[in-house]
């Protein structure tokens, strides 16, 4: 869904602050035309005049007016079935939970924010401009030449797989840009997760019952339905794999060690990684 909002905060970028950090991305590497996916901490890149703006501004001078800057949107909180309801409700009963689920909000494209994603990202989200796939829980948001396409399906059963953003990044042959955090915040590994060669013996990824909220036409409906159970407690673990197979980008920008990779290596290495690794 492509945003329209009037009211959206553009932000303004620091002309000076742009140059020194397009001149970061420049020397690692990012390339005009490439679609990036961006996981950014803000307080790790350092004071920056414009903040997010600016980011924005030096990345859109640097990949041109080609490229798509992709981020995560992630709303867990409209689940309760996932982590961030089981630890708002530990200790309560069983009418407790009931009574906390009732008023957990449904997930509207337009106008949820998400959570825990980062400033940057948020920003990004609120562009004119700027489109946001559909799903409740695990939502990107996109600027750029390809947003729409980039953001056009992702369904419901399939949070972070080929049906989703990440399966359309990695046929077009984007780039995971890291700013100041590690691979553990790296959502590109969990594609591999769904495939089959990920496990030994090769089949379908273990499946779990999920819940959410959205809105639809101003009303409040459940969603119930079955996904992947996806695990990222071994990304540092795999990334440090990945650092030492693979070709990876390292430089500051900013102040925040940064890395650019290949989505699709990094994937298809994750892939074979996770079979020899991860136990049945």
């Amino acid at each position: 869904m492509t945003r329209t909002d009037p009211l959206a905060r553009v932000g303004h970028a620091d002309p000076r602050d742009v140059d020194r950090l397009a001149r970061d991305l420049a020397a690692l590497r990012v390339r005009a035309g490439q679609d990036l996916l961006v996981h950014c901490s803000m307080r790790r890149i350092g004071p920056v005049a414009g903040g997010p703006a600016t980011l924005l501004a030096a990345l859109r001078r640097v990949a041109g007016p080609d490229a798509t800057v992709v981020v995560p949107a992630q709303t867990v909180g409209t689940s309760p079935t996932g982590p961030v309801f089981r630890a708002a409700t530990e200790g309560m009963d069983a009418a407790g939970r009931a009574a906390y689920e009732a008023r957990l909000a449904g997930f509207d494209p337009m106008t949820t924010p998400s959570e825990g994603m980062g400033v940057f990202a948020e920003h990004v989200r609120r562009q004119p401009g700027a489109a946001r796939s559909n799903h409740p829980i695990t939502s990107f948001a996109a600027l750029g030449r390809r947003a729409a396409e980039l953001t056009e399906v992702h369904d419901l059963d399939c949070h972070l797989g080929e049906r989703s953003p990440l399966g359309r990044l990695y046929a077009g042959g984007a780039a995971v840009l890291l700013l100041g955090v590690g691979y553990d915040r790296c959502t590109a590994l969990h594609l591999a997760e769904y495939r089959p060669g990920a496990r030994r013996p090769p089949g379908p990824p273990p499946e779990r019952a999920y819940r959410c909220y959205v809105l639809v036409d101003g009303s409040r409906e459940r969603r119930d339905f079955r996904a992947p159970t996806l695990d990222a407690t071994d990304f540092p673990e795999l990334g440090a794999a990945i650092e030492a197979h693979l070709p990876v980008a390292h430089g500051l920008v900013g102040a925040a060690p940064s890395r650019l990779l290949d989505l699709r290596a990094a994937v298809d290495f994750a892939t074979t990684w996770m079979a020899g690794h991860r136990r049945p």
